[in-house]
């Protein structure tokens, strides 16, 4: 099964919907989707690893998109569907922390978080809600976002046939590595709120 998807993603990078799913899964990601984007970049970048910066672009400007609407929905429309994504997710009890440390510490959560495993839409809609300044709350996001995916793009780029060889042989166990860092990231998103 693991490798079905592995193979379809990778086969995704040589069709033209290669980079409008990228988009939609990045976006998604920032603002409602519990999937990270790096599900379907990694095998990507590593199918075509001269395309990796173009995919971390397209990374970064979506993400930052889902991240404006993450925001809105932080701002706009917390009490129903913020607080049930948040709740969804587990955090209902600490976003309330989580706003008061807005107040000392707002550039830095976003900066911080941005890079980690730690799901991105809890940052978006928390700054929402928190009335951070939209306009440092978009600065931060392309800052961050950007430098989480043209790193992981620099990598799979310069490491990629070693890394593709190694993922390959080893599929299951990558796959369960990365499934232990992005519950480890939902985990740490809501013990650190």
């Amino acid at each position: 099964m693991l490798r079905k998807l592995y193979d379809k993603i990778i086969a995704l990078s040589e069709s033209r919907h290669a980079l409008p799913t990228l988009a939609l899964v990045s976006f998604a990601e920032s603002s409602f989707f519990p999937v990270p984007p790096d599900v379907v970049l990694v095998p990507m970048a590593l199918a075509k690893p001269e395309k990796a910066r173009l995919y971390a672009l397209v990374c970064t400007v979506a993400s930052v998109l889902g991240g404006m609407l993450g925001y809105a929905i932080g701002a706009f429309l917390y009490d129903t569907v913020g607080h049930w994504l948040i709740s969804a997710y587990g955090y209902g009890d600490g976003v309330e922390a989580f706003r008061a440390a807005y107040a000392k510490w707002g550039a830095w959560i976003i900066l911080i978080k941005g890079l980690t495993p730690i799901p991105y839409k809890i940052v978006t809609i928390a700054s929402g809600f928190a009335g951070y300044d939209f306009f440092m709350f978009v600065v931060l996001s392309i800052i961050t976002r950007g430098l989480r995916f043209f790193i992981e793009a620099e990598l799979l780029r310069y490491y990629g046939e070693p890394i593709r060889d190694f993922v390959e042989k080893r599929l299951t166990l990558v796959t369960t590595g990365f499934l232990a860092v992005v519950v480890g990231g939902f985990f740490i998103a809501k013990y650190a709120l």
